[in-house]
């Protein structure tokens, strides 16, 4: 299925930034509200349905020896036209 990215935004920020963007979002989930993503002239809006598919991600990329790019990934996923669930165990984040 190809794939159309509706908005995308890269940057380095500090990690009381990154946290604030996250709990807005969190906040946004929390309530049940849409989450709306602005930067410059681009906005979308994204509402997420009452129990979506998360998926948390930790990656290196690189070379097998000396170093690399480490990342952790957060994705909210559902079908547009469809409620998803599936919860294969409990997340811990700590």
């Amino acid at each position: 299925m190809p794939e159309k990215v509706l908005f995308k935004s890269e940057s380095r920020r500090s990690r009381e930034s990154i946290a604030a963007y996250l709990r807005a979002v969190a906040d946004s989930l929390d309530a049940g509200d849409a989450i709306t993503l602005t930067q410059g002239g681009e906005s979308t809006t994204l509402d997420p349905p009452a129990e979506p598919t998360f998926e948390v991600k930790a990656e290196r990329e690189g070379p097998a020896e000396g170093s690399g790019e480490l990342s952790v990934e957060f994705e909210i996923e559902w079908d547009e036209n469809a409620d998803s669930a599936g919860a294969d165990g409990e997340l811990q984040i700590e």
